[in-house]
């Protein structure tokens, strides 16, 4: 994954990250890796991180260059998720393979995020929205929040 602005964010709180793994319940080395993308962040401690300190994902992913704030938390809905993915794709007049294949996704696990059988990974809504050029936030959020 690609550089993102959770060290930024971090520091803008002004918190170490021993405190922000505090936060997290992970160690300090955890948030770490994470900060240099040397391991993806889970997409619910990075939903924590956003609704905790009011940063978009598009931001703390390094999506976006200015944080968007949101007045509602955000909650992970797999089903919701997979219904705006299922939606986006379908706006594209791809199916299931070819946009898997354009995103190096192997298509029972994409097929399993659009049916609402598991929760998306950050790593492949990274490189779905990276891919396409959407919002992740508007892939987890939705047009409401």
């Amino acid at each position: 994954m690609n550089e993102n602005n959770l060290k930024l964010c971090r520091e803008d709180l002004k918190i170490t990250q021993k405190e922000l793994g505090n936060i997290l319940n992970v160690h300090r080395k955890t948030v770490t890796n994470w900060e240099n993308a040397n391991d993806p962040i889970p997409i619910t401690k990075l939903v924590l991180f956003c609704n905790l300190y009011n940063f978009s994902l598009d931001y703390v992913m390094g999506l976006a260059r200015k944080n968007t704030t949101y007045s509602e938390k955000i909650i992970l809905n797999r089903k919701e998720i997979g219904l705006r993915l299922k939606e986006f794709r379908k706006s594209l007049d791809l199916n299931q393979q070819m946009f898997s294949d354009k995103c190096g996704i192997v298509r029972q696990t994409y097929s399993g995020y659009e049916r609402g059988r598991s929760l998306i990974t950050t790593t492949n809504l990274y490189i779905i929205c990276k891919t396409f050029n959407i919002s992740m936030d508007y892939i987890v959020r939705g047009n409401g929040n």
